[in-house]
């Protein structure tokens, strides 16, 4: 189930709708500029650091030959200046020469010492370029004065010119915002943390509000028209919808809708995009929230989340509330080791209590998915709560032929791309596996430059979904030719087996953690296991392993993940299918338990009489089909080297290679008996059987590769929304 987008209606995915926010740079940059604002207006105010020596006027008067440079302020009463490095200014305290120097002064007394100083540079001046007169008699003119300059340069060894500067007053305005801008700066510092304070306190008392994401009326709409593959689930929803838009309907008759829906399906169904499309079709506000946002590390703060979800869900009635992924609060109370979780149990219990809130008028519905309804509270499903239940399965042929038109619109597509036999194909796959190989398919047409995507594109995205990502071929001889002759046993099996999925191709490349991949292509989508077909899934399990024994006389570990697999067939074949002389008897103990130490009270309900003759009958099963399979390759031990061989040579043969070696027509490789494939059977195992706990048809798969490194991988492309083709691994 995909969105469909032929009304051309843009559907913000709830990815992008949730921005990433990044850290608040406010409050980083604002208290930094501050202080280094007002560090550099104290600064200014002190004025430069300096370690002038301070001295009277009389002293600076008596030795200004001395000086170097000095230096009158206009707005204020102080001198400062240098002496020159020859000078004999003394400090009397420490008896160091003074260089650099500060004096307090009045105006007059500056005006005095300027004068002074000027006379001096003039007659420094006059020293350098003597007239014809002699230096010594030399007269200075200053205004109504005349000055000797013998008199002037009296006791000066080395006459050298002085360097007068003068500081200007700043402008009125400009001394104001000095004087004023620090106060300013300080007060608005105090302000900002009083503001990030007052923050901090708002939001711990903001911690309990939900933060569900709202999507209201005016936003673009997800509608049934943009969904795909569901028309079951969609007829399901359409009562819900119709409630939502005229409740007065069924509110006169004093019907009741129901108050919870949960919507159970396999990952990657569509589960959020149907809830959207409800609330989309309904035009109504919808409300989405994953379960795990309830729950934090403070008590109580789930249940306060929960309340204030639902007062918004009232407030903005008619609505949708979403919660997603429910059985992470949801779960069974009080199962698990130390009896479970007393913030989540408490989260679950104002649930319960807000789903019974609602009367009878009530236009708020509650919608949640999961992929686990095994797990959750009883309580929860009862009626008057969650107590309607709609699967989202993943989709059929018919459905898939929708989805991959939706995915492939807009994306040139070559003239030799089929979707329907792509749809025939990929039996078992959900929407979003769909859209991810379309996705690959468009991003391998792009690596290798086309322009259109071909069909080759959806074959090689289709084997990187299924087999996985290819690595180097392997270059140990001996290695190669035990894999290939595990792939070939698996292959030739499959064949020559009665009741068996076809093989779609083999190869001894690695791929993923598997050093060798066969892959089997079901003929249509099954609905129930006979037991035909177990016993021929557990041949072709046990193949690679026979044929390792037949041709070596030595067998490794690499069959490790087959056996595995066919035990776990095996074993639910006794314990839960009846399918043993044992009888039509559960042994399986109520399924496998999802919750830490649920099992540990739970008593073995039979006995260990009962315990050996499983046993035995698994190892019979299994040890029944293990002969047949050796029987069988040994009396065609000819097809079995010779794909081998191929195998050696090529790395990869199809099936129509295959079909070629063993002398058959593609339209029937096999002359099955009329009762091998029964449509009916009393021995059938349903899909729903083996939905209900871990699938063993799911994954003939053994991830051993870093322990032995005779790996090899036989998949089938999975048909059933738990999985339930096989992924064998050698």
């Amino acid at each position: 189930m995909q969105p469909n987008n032929r009304n051309n209606r843009p559907e913000q995915d709830d990815d992008n709708q949730q921005q990433s926010q990044g850290p608040n740079w406010n409050y980083r940059i604002i208290p930094i500029v501050l202080l280094v604002l007002l560090v550099m207006l104290i600064i200014n105010q002190a004025g430069p650091f300096s370690n002038n020596e301070d001295i009277n006027f009389s002293t600076l008067r008596e030795n200004y030959t001395a000086l170097d440079t000095i230096t009158f302020s206009a707005d204020s009463n102080t001198i400062t200046g240098e002496f020159r490095v020859d000078s004999n200014v003394i400090n009397e305290e420490t008896g160091e020469p003074i260089i650099a120097f500060s004096s307090v002064a009045t105006d007059f007394q500056q005006e005095t010492l300027g004068n002074l100083i000027d006379t001096y540079n003039q007659c420094v001046v006059d020293l350098e370029n003597p007239s014809s007169q002699s230096a010594s008699t030399a007269t200075t003119q200053s205004g109504d004065t005349t000055t000797d300059c013998a008199t002037v340069l009296a006791g000066v060894n080395q006459a050298q010119r002085i360097t007068i500067d003068v500081t200007q007053s700043p402008s009125l305005l400009l001394g104001i915002l000095f004087n004023i801008l620090p106060f300013l700066l300080i007060v608005a510092f105090f302000i900002w943390m009083m503001r990030r304070a007052q923050g901090q306190v708002n939001g711990v008392f903001n911690f309990g509000q939900s933060r569900a994401k709202e999507y209201d009326a005016q936003m673009p709409r997800v509608t049934f028209d943009d969904v795909a593959g569901q028309d079951a689930a969609k007829r399901e929803l359409v009562e819900v919808v119709d409630f939502l838009k005229e409740p007065e309907k069924y509110i006169s008759l004093g019907a009741r809708i129901p108050r919870g829906v949960l919507l159970v399906g396999p990952p990657g169904t569509g589960k959020t995009l149907m809830a959207r499309a409800v609330a989309g079709e309904a035009n109504v506000a919808f409300y989405s929230i994953a379960a795990s946002e309830f729950v934090e590390m403070f008590v109580g703060v789930g249940a306060s989340r929960v309340r204030d979800l639902f007062n918004k869900a009232k407030d903005n009635s008619p609505s949708i509330v979403f919660i997603d992924e429910i059985d992470a609060v949801g779960r069974q109370r009080g199962a698990g080791l130390g009896g479970g979780n007393d913030e989540r149990e408490q989260t679950l219990n104002q649930m319960l209590s807000e789903l019974d809130g609602f009367d009878q008028s009530s236009t708020v519905i509650v919608m949640a998915a999961t992929n686990r309804p095994d797990v959750l509270d009883p309580a929860l499903l009862r009626p008057g709560r969650f107590d309607r239940q709609v699967t989202v399965d993943v989709p059929d042929r018919e459905g898939r032929l929708e989805i991959l038109k939706i995915h492939t619109r807009g994306k040139p597509l070559g003239r030799d791309i089929d979707l329907e036999s792509i749809a025939g194909g990929t039996i078992g796959f959900s929407g979003a596996d769909l859209a991810n190989l379309a996705n690959e398919a468009a991003l391998n047409a792009a690596r290798r430059n086309r322009k259109k995507i071909v069909q080759e594109d959806f074959s090689y995205a289709f084997e990187r979904i299924i087999l996985g990502t290819e690595r180097p071929p392997l270059t140990n001889q001996e290695e190669r030719q035990v894999v290939a002759y595990h792939e070939a046993g698996h292959a030739l099996t499959a064949l020559l087996t009665p009741g068996a999925d076809q093989v779609l191709k083999v190869t001894i490349t690695p791929r993923g953690q598997a050093l060798g991949v066969t892959a089997f292509l079901p003929e249509n989508d099954r609905r129930n296991y006979p037991r035909a077909y177990l016993e021929a899934r557990i041949r072709v399990g046990l193949g690679g392993r026979a044929a390792e024994d037949i041709v070596f006389d030595e067998v490794t570990t690499g069959a490790g993940g087959d056996i595995q697999q066919v035990t776990n067939i095996a074993r639910r074949m006794v314990t839960q299918f009846g399918m043993s002389s044992l009888g039509m008897v559960d042994y399986s103990n109520g399924g496998d338990q999802p919750f830490l130490g649920y099992s540990l009270g739970q008593g073995r309900q039979y006995s260990e009489e009962t315990a050996a003759r499983i046993d035995n009958e698994v190892r019979q099963i299994i040890d029944v089909a293990y002969e047949d399979t050796v029987n069988l390759l040994r009396d065609n031990r000819e097809q079995l080297d010779e794909i081998a061989q191929d195998l050696l040579e090529n790395e990869v043969i199809e099936r129509e290679r295959i079909l070629e070696i063993m002398g058959m027509s593609p339209e029937k490789p096999l002359d099955e008996p009329e009762d091998a494939m029964p449509e009916t059977d009393e021995d059938a195992v349903t899909r729903q059987d083996v939905a209900d706990a871990d699938d063993p048809f799911a994954l003939f798969t053994d991830n051993t590769d870093d322990d032995n490194s005779d790996d090899s991988n036989t998949i089938v492309p999975p048909d059933a929304p738990d999985g339930d083709q096989p992924e064998q691994n050698q």
